[in-house]
């Protein structure tokens, strides 16, 4: 594992000067008695009024909410149809929504929570009862993928967020319309079905929710007997599991207000004191136990608001605070220790030659040139490579007839490569990733039929121990020019490439603990073959590629869904080596346009900030067909 020291500094600046603060709850739409479109906002810190942010794409109600410390989303509702739209706002620019994709279905009467990468959606009307839970990326746009399904078929449910954990409470279910008062949890960051948290203290639905990073709140709804409203306000702590306590009383006695929330304020946002709705805003101190006080007032009386808060969505993300590092922060940044970058073989210029030489660079330097490292067991180009965070396997390529043998070398020793063991088929133009114990070899050819068309064996080996390639499972189909891969700890994702000569289009990922067929992710925003690939344990990024591509795209690895633009390369780069430390991707060599070899440039990007390359510096000489890898890349995290 690499070694990191914080830019503490440096991090506060930028968060000051150009981060949005978390003390906006920001809510859309609702009833009034009609749907409406209307967005507006409160600051959590203080108390008053609330004001216009602008509007939704149409008027909607009784839909989910998701936010980021950067956006507000909503999903899903009533319009008065059933709805599947995912649209956003940005949190500090006022302005109406944008779309963002959609959900895997049409739904309404559902809820949300999220946190900083995902937003969720729970069950709802569909229109019969529902127990699907959505899941999507904050961070790009693109449709919802499948996470699960709820304890049971849930409508009127809503929920609220950890970092870690997303909850979801009360409602009604099957059969007879009957009222729940359980709550069900997932683990945000995995997929698969909701287990058992707890009970609320008696059965309710439309509840609104909200809570810190420590803390979940539910206040008002409607209980029974008879469908009464209750003011009744209770809490649980995420870390553990087990039923509410009680908390207070807000002020009214309602149903259908909705929550939003810092770290230390919730609010309960409009809402029904039976038969009216009201424009009545109430607010709790979360750490603390009480009724609730005062806040202000909406700009109009109405019920079944869609919430988001700026930041506070998903979970009370504390805007006061310097948030703790995390692995793709740009102002974590590695110190000496395991943050070389190995690279080798491929073929240089004049004749084509192949070449057998290592190179090294440390990819947390402010910008260096390569140095020599050593040599593989015999020259050959095609290779690619994948990594552990010590040793660095090369595997298959062309000496010019195509082989099977895959070498490696410790990457902290310098020196020669060692035989490993042999791929399933000798073939070259391949693409590998890897985890902390898995490399992954993705497709290829094999340099059999005409016109040679690629293959869609996927191999695996065990990095820590020696020996031959195993069976993995098929790729989607038959390709070859992959020539690039990227990997979170858990996924490897592979995109373009080509079966004969015509370039894909085509995203696809294998789960790399287990074994079995790759799975369809999305588009590149281009077809593309000889594309190189990198990325952090987020974020994975494509560049370049036949034919003279300068785009560079991105997608999130923990979701699925077509790519988005992330900047442009200087030129077009064909075959061109790629690895990353997981802040910083690093671009190796490679040709300018088609056929054109033996470029020594090594540049980089910024892995969790849309841009342009920028200059780093040179290899020892000028080669394309590169194989890189390094012992900090995305999958080691």
């Amino acid at each position: 594992m690499a070694t990191y020291v914080w830019d503490i500094t440096g991090r506060y600046k930028e968060k000051m000067n150009t981060e949005s603060r978390g003390d906006r709850a920001i809510f859309g739409g609702g009833q009034t008695p009609d749907n409406i479109n209307i967005i507006e906002y409160v600051n959590i810190k203080s108390t008053g009024d609330s004001t216009d942010f602008g509007d939704l794409s149409a008027a909607r109600s009784r839909g989910g909410a998701a936010s980021s410390n950067v956006r507000v989303f909503w999903h899903g509702g009533n319009a008065p149809g059933y709805i599947n739209t995912i649209e956003n706002i940005t949190s500090s620019n006022l302005g109406n929504t944008a779309d963002w994709g959609d959900l895997t279905s049409v739904r309404g009467y559902n809820g949300g929570a999220s946190n900083n990468i995902r937003g969720l959606s729970y069950g709802g009307l569909a229109p019969g009862y529902v127990d699907t839970i959505d899941y999507y990326s904050l961070a790009s746009t693109g449709d919802a993928a499948d996470f699960g399904n709820l304890t049971a078929a849930y409508t009127d449910r809503y929920g609220m967020a950890s970092p870690t954990r997303g909850l979801a409470a009360g409602g009604f279910t099957q059969p007879a319309d009957s009222m729940t008062k359980n709550i069900d949890y997932v683990e945000i960051m995995t997929t698969g079905n909701a287990s058992d948290f707890g009970d609320l203290t008696a059965n309710r639905h439309s509840i609104g929710c909200f809570g810190s990073t420590t803390r979940g709140v539910f206040s008002g709804g409607q209980s029974t007997p008879s469908e009464s409203a209750v003011n009744l306000i209770e809490y649980i702590t995420y870390a553990t599991t087990g039923d509410s306590a009680d908390f207070g009383d807000l002020h009214d006695v309602k149903t259908s207000g909705v929550g939003a929330s810092n770290n230390q304020r919730g609010l309960n946002i409009g809402g029904k004191v039976d038969p009216a709705n009201v424009n009545v805003i109430e607010y709790v101190t979360i750490a603390s136990t009480g009724d609730a006080a005062d806040f202000g007032d909406l700009t109009a009386t109405r019920a079944y608001i869609m919430n988001g808060s700026n930041g506070p969505g998903h979970g009370g993300l504390d805007f006061d605070l310097i948030p703790r590092a995390s692995a793709h922060d740009p102002y974590l940044l590695l110190v000496p220790g395991n943050t070389r970058a190995v690279m080798g073989s491929g073929s240089q210029s004049p004749a084509d030659s192949i070449i057998n030489f290592i190179e090294y660079i440390n990819i947390s330097s402010s910008g260096e040139n390569a140095a020599d490292f050593g040599d593989l067991t015999n020259s050959r180009r095609h290779v690619s490579a994948c990594a552990s965070t010590t040793r660095a396997c090369f595997g298959g390529g062309a000496t010019p007839s195509i082989g099977d043998v895959i070498d490696y070398v410790t990457i902290a020793t310098i020196g020669n490569a060692t035989d490993f063991g042999n791929l399933i088929q000798a073939k070259q133009e391949t693409g590998s990733a890897s985890s902390t114990t898995r490399g992954v070899w993705f497709g290829g050819w094999a340099g059999t039929g005409s016109p040679y068309p690629g293959i869609d064996e996927i191999d695996y080996i065990t990095i820590a121990s020696t020996g031959n390639a195993t069976d993995f499972g098929n790729l989607t189909g038959n390709k070859r020019n992959i020539n690039n891969a990227t990997a979170s700890p858990t996924r490897a994702v592979t995109g373009g490439g080509s079966v004969t000569t015509p370039a894909g289009n085509i995203i696809e990922y294998v789960t790399i603990g287990s074994t079995g067929n790759a799975t369809d992710f999305g588009d590149l925003t281009a077809a593309a073959k000889a594309k190189f690939g990198t990325g952090s344990d987020t974020r994975g990024i494509f560049g370049g590629g036949v034919s003279d591509i300068t785009t560079i795209d991105y997608i999130t690895i923990a979701s699925t869904g077509d790519a988005a633009d992330f900047g442009d390369l200087t030129g077009n780069m064909v075959q061109t080596g790629a690895t990353s430390n997981n802040i910083r991707g690093l671009l190796m060599g490679g040709g300018l346009g088609t056929g054109n070899s033996g470029q020594t440039d090594i540049s980089y990007l910024t892995i969790a900030t849309l841009g342009n390359e920028r200059e780093f510096g040179d290899l020892r000489t000028g080669y394309e067909d590169i194989a890189a890898t390094s012992g900090s890349h995305g999958g080691l995290q």
